[in-house]
């Protein structure tokens, strides 16, 4: 069984050494170092994306298990609970970057969360050969550090997630519905990465469209339109995934997980997550401590 943090999920930033630098990092398991291959479940404030290429195992996103059958891609998000499960002799590349470093092509933000949806993504020799190839480039860009090195990494990135995308659509499955086909309304792009901060104290439809600078109504119509449910549907699933992740992987009382998805009445929190889910937030976790044994 996996042991977890007494409290809370641990939350890994990315540090690079020049403060000059965008944060980004790539490299192997080995060179990015053993929280490449964390056992425990955590979360980033950066995205992660890993190209696995040997090695066996489980790897465990928002709860859902992935077996480890190389070559496969995988993506995820700032925010996401994960971990690696029983894993061996793991090979392959990873790439850890922020936000800031997708401002050349801010499109790729939702190819992230497009790849994010359908989290292992299994190519063809020939395409796995094509994706090999781009990650050694970017790889070897990145250990050069020459003038103009940011945007050649940039452009790499970006043919990366549209390269990947194809791979992933070709599959088909969950990433069709949800892959960017058309440029997605900026104001859907920031509503969706506001909801997934896991710190958000007011989650509420009219906070969140003050801060976007909007009204309530334009944002309804604009997300309803986009996603087709409203954007409390939206609010609601994101704090309950929320709930679900701190009840399985921290020892936090119903309480301080009902605070941290937003709600201020511990009582009401259970009402709505029996509601959403099925379960008590209690058997939920007794039934997910199962799982994990």
């Amino acid at each position: 069984m996996t042991l977890r943090p007494p409290a809370g999920l641990e939350l890994h930033n990315l540090d690079v050494p020049d403060p000059g630098l965008l944060p980004f990092a790539a490299g192997s398991f080995d060179s990015i170092g053993p929280l490449s291959r964390a056992d425990f479940p955590h979360r980033h404030s950066f995205y992660e994306l890993v190209y696995v290429t040997k090695g066996s195992g489980t790897h465990v996103v928002d709860l859902a298990e992935y077996r480890i059958e190389p070559p496969v891609l995988y993506v995820v998000l700032p925010g996401q609970v994960h971990h690696w499960q029983r894993a061996r002799q793991l090979d392959g590349w990873v790439l850890l970057f922020n936000e800031d470093f997708l401002h050349r092509h801010p499109e790729d933000l939702a190819l992230l969360r497009a790849l994010a949806g359908a989290p292992a993504s299994r190519p063809t020799r020939q395409d796995s050969g094509e994706l090999s190839r781009l990650l050694v480039e970017l790889t070897a860009e990145h250990r050069a550090g020459l003038d103009g090195g940011l945007g050649v990494m940039q452009a790499l990135l970006h043919v990366l997630l549209v390269r990947a995308l194809r791979v992933a659509r070709q599959q088909g499955g969950e990433v069709g519905a949800v892959a960017p086909r058309a440029p997605v309304h900026p104001l859907v792009d920031r509503f969706a990465r506001l909801i997934a901060e896991a710190d958000r104290a007011d989650r509420s439809v009219l906070a969140l469209a003050r801060q976007l600078g909007v009204s309530a109504g334009h944002l309804h119509e604009v997300v309803k339109d986009a996603t087709g449910r409203t954007p409390a549907r939206l609010i609601r699933e994101q704090q309950t995934l929320e709930a679900k992740r701190l009840l399985a992987t921290t020892d936090m009382t119903i309480r301080q997980v009902a605070v941290a998805a937003g709600f201020s009445d511990p009582a009401y929190f259970c009402r709505f997550f029996r509601r959403e889910v099925g379960r008590t937030p209690g058997e939920f976790r007794e039934r997910a401590g199962q799982r994990a044994g």
